[in-house]
Order: C-alpha cells, then sequence, then structure tokens
C-alpha cells in the first residue's frame, strides 16, 4: 500500500508547530547535548518527570532533558518535528499507523538487536503489548505507561438521584438521554473540540456491531471498506444520539485537555462520560474528595442488540511508547538506550504508576494492584484487558496519519450533523491506499 513520506504529510505548518513551548520540563539544567524527551503533561507526567529526575541524579554522562506538552500540541508539534528532522531523541507515540509512519520515513531506531542482546527487557512486559511498537515483525518501539482501555465513567450519585442504573445495552443507553435531560443534566460530557474523544464512539460501535474485521479491512486498505454497514450504522447512532441530546450542550466547544470534559462529570452537570483509564489519575488530581467517597463508577461499553461483536472486546491504548529517533547523535542513543535498560518500569516507576490509578504494563504486579487504595478500578481495568477478546488500538495512531487526521476531521462533520454517514463514508473511502 503507498502511503506519503512522512516529511510531505507534516511539512505544513513546520515554523508554527516548532515554536511550541513546552508546559513543563525536568532536568532542563543538563549538559547541552544531552538525550532530549518530549511526553504529555498531566495524567502519569509526575511519574515520568520522578523517573528523570533520579536517572540524571545517577547518570551524569547519560543524561535526560525533559518537556511536556498538552496532548493536541503534542501530537502537532512531534510530527512536525520530526518530519523536519528536528524532532527528540525519544520519541512518545501510541504505536500502530503512525510508527509505521515514522519507520518508513527512517526516522526511528530499530530496537530489535537491543532486545536481542538484552532480553530481560522484553522479558518485563506483556506480552500482548509489545505487539503495538512492532512493524513488519521489528520492534521499533517500547511500553513507558499504563494499559489503558476506554470505559464509561459515571457518576453514582446523579444515577442515584434519578433511581437509574447504568446501561448494560444500547438501547439501556439512549432510555438514559431522556431521564437525564428531564432533569437538566447532560446525558454525557464530551470534550469535542478535541476531536479525539470522538472517535470512542465510533470505535466501539463500529465493534459492537461488526466485529474488528470491519476495521481491519480499513487497515489493509480493501476497496470501500469505509462503507462497511457496521461502519455506517455506527455513524448513524452517533447522530441518533446527537439528535437524542444525549451530549452536553456546546460539547463541540469544550477541551478534553483542559480537564472540562471530565469536570462536568464530577460536579454533577453531566451524568456520564467516555474516556480511557487514563482519565482516572487525573480524576483523584481534580476531584480527590469525589474519588476517595466512591461516587465514581465505571462500566464496559454497553452491547447492542443484534451486533456480531463480542461485547467484551476494548479499545484504546495497550500502552503509550518510546522510540529512539534515528537522526539522533550516537551520545543521545547510548543514554536513551541505557535509559531503556534501566530506567524504565524500575521499582519506583512501577509504585508510583499503580499509586496514581494506573495499570502498568509490566508482569508481576497482580499483588501490587490487590493492595492499593485503588483496587477496585486497578482490578476492573486490568480484567477489561485480560479478559477481552481483542484489544483495538485507538484508530487515529493505528491509522497512517493522513489518514487519520482525515477520520478526525469527518468525524467531527458527523457529531456537527454537517455530513451523513454515507458522506462521510464517500470521503474516507478516497484516502484508503494513500
Amino acid at each position: 500500500m503507498k502511503r506519503r513520506t512522512l516529511t510531505s504529510v507534516m511539512a505544513t505548518a513546520a515554523i508554527l508547530a516548532l515554536t511550541l513551548t513546552g508546559c513543563g520540563s525536568a532536568g532542563n539544567s543538563v549538559p547541552e547535548g544531552s538525550a532530549t524527551m518530549w511526553t504529555l503533561a498531566g495524567g502519569t507526567e509526575p511519574i515520568i518527570n520522578d523517573s528523570v529526575a533520579r536517572w540524571n541524579k545517577a547518570h551524569e554522562s547519560e543524561s535526560i532533558k525533559l518537556d511536556s506538552f498538552a496532548n493536541d500540541a503534542y501530537k502537532t508539534k512531534v510530527r512536525t518535528a520530526i518530519g523536519a528532522g528536528e524532532g527528540p531523541t525519544f520519541i512518545y507515540s501510541w504505536g500502530g499507523g503512525v510508527l509505521r509512519d515514522y519507520v518508513e520515513a527512517g526516522q526511528v531506531e530499530d530496537l530489535s538487536g537491543f532486545l536481542a542482546e538484552n532480553p530481560e527487557v522484553a522479558d518485563r512486559y506483556l506480552k500482548s503489548v509489545l505487539p503495538t511498537g512492532q512493524v513488519d515483525g521489528k520492534t521499533y518501539a517500547l511500553p513507558n505507561n499504563a494499559n489503558t482501555p476506554v470505559m464509561i465513567y459515571f457518576n453514582k450519585k446523579v444515577f442515584e438521584e434519578a433511581g437509574v442504573t447504568p446501561p448494560k445495552t444500547w438501547d439501556d443507553l439512549m432510555s438514559l438521554v431522556k431521564v437525564f435531560k428531564d432533569k437538566g443534566i447532560a446525558p454525557f460530557s464530551l470534550g469535542g473540540q478535541s476531536k479525539w474523544p470522538n472517535l470512542m464512539w465510533l470505535q466501539y460501535l463500529t465493534d459492537r456491531i461488526g466485529g474488528p474485521e470491519v476495521f481491519q479491512a480499513i487497515i489493509d486498505g480493501k476497496p470501500d471498506a469505509w462503507s462497511n454497514p457496521a461502519v455506517l450504522a455506527a455513524l448513524t447512532k452517533i447522530q441518533e444520539l446527537v439528535d437524542a441530546g444525549g451530549f452536553v450542550t456546546g460539547f463541540s466547544s469544550i477541551a478534553a485537555d483542559s480537564g472540562a470534559d471530565r469536570a462536568l462529570l464530577h460536579t454533577g452537570k453531566a451524568a456520564m462520560l467516555m474516556q480511557g483509564a487514563w482519565a482516572y489519575p487525573t480524576f483523584k488530581t481534580d476531584a480527590p474528595q469525589f474519588v476517595k467517597d466512591g461516587d465514581l463508577g465505571y462500566i464496559p461499553f454497553p452491547a447492542v442488540t443484534g451486533g456480531v461483536g463480542d461485547p467484551q472486546n476494548i479499545v484504546g491504548n495497550p500502552s503509550n511508547f518510546w522510540s529512539v529517533s534515528s537522526k539522533a547523535t550516537p551520545e543521545q542513543k547510548k543514554a536513551a538506550l541505557a535509559y531503556l535498560k534501566d530506567g524504565m518500569f524500575d521499582a519506583e516507576y512501577t509504585k508510583q504508576l499503580i499509586d496514581t490509578g494506573s495499570v502498568p504494563v509490566v508482569t508481576g504486579v497482580e499483588d501490587q494492584l490487590k493492595k492499593s487504595e485503588d483496587a477496585d478500578f486497578l482490578t476492573f481495568t486490568y480484567n477489561l484487558a485480560s479478559n477481552a477478546p481483542h484489544f483495538q488500538l485507538s484508530w487515529d495512531q493505528a491509522l497512517p496519519s493522513t489518514q487519520g487526521d482525515a477520520m478526525l476531521t469527518n468525524l467531527d462533520q458527523i457529531f456537527l450533523k454537517k455530513i451523513t454517514p454515507e458522506e462521510f463514508a464517500t470521503n474516507m473511502n478516497k484516502t484508503l491506499g494513500k
């Protein structure tokens, strides 16, 4: 399948993206020429900060300069920077099609030899997670974070006051829309301005209706794959939910990066929120009493009557990943590989992840999860991932970047009722094979 080169895809707005500044940092006093690392602000950022600080203290000759950026700004900045040959030593990603773009453009190192020389590195990770960092059987990225399936969070107090229970089926979900609207409460919060939160709805509905084979055909570039009846049915259900008032008023102006979507849930202005497990640590930080009081609930995405997809399938991100830039200096690469070997997922890193309410993608942590103050959520998340017959990577990361961008743009138009499901499919079919 033909793909554009990464450089041509990312040339637009290069100057703007390269001048974006980090919103958090660690290790900025390190020597000139040190390995550089870019990561996301919020969530597990403090853990990575601490890890790099510990590393720099013990490895002055292999130091790392860390900068962090908001999610949406990061995605623009890193892709443009890499295309311009100005990327960081450590490239933070989600694997999938975007990683393939980097590989085909020769921008990231093949880590297969490194793993062969250090088998204990691969052995520390859950086997189901490692393939997301591979392209054509070779490893180009290693996990650096937590297992984060997407789920539905709900405000238990709001549900109790309404006298209703969480939805188990799509029909249940649609019935709840009227209940909450009549009470002046938004059924679902949604950070639609960020676009990527919209995708979770399309992914789950498509999978529940048609199974994982539907998206696999899209990945494989099969002609008219986006016109699959399951995709059209999923898009139709999304617009029916919009028409029913299922989302908070003004959802297209709400940014997920700011936490506004989560705030609507924990303040009781919205009953439910579809988000990944990555949102739980932020709930603990932004609304600790809400979490401590047990008012935050969580359930799997409901089944769809008549669908052929397994209701236990999940979508989301098996983990985030570190790749090593092929454009880095030999000294920077040496420091990066040393950190991947001895700095990642040491005892303190793993403990801190669990303490924030995250499930590390490493073996042998079951007892630690059970002893955590967040044992209920961690066990729920661990079981959600462990029992899933299929764990589908977020489509905007699984697809090549050009297709992923087009998909989010067209999906935004679906949520805003500016195009029909058929128009969405027509637009996206044109991107297949490119």
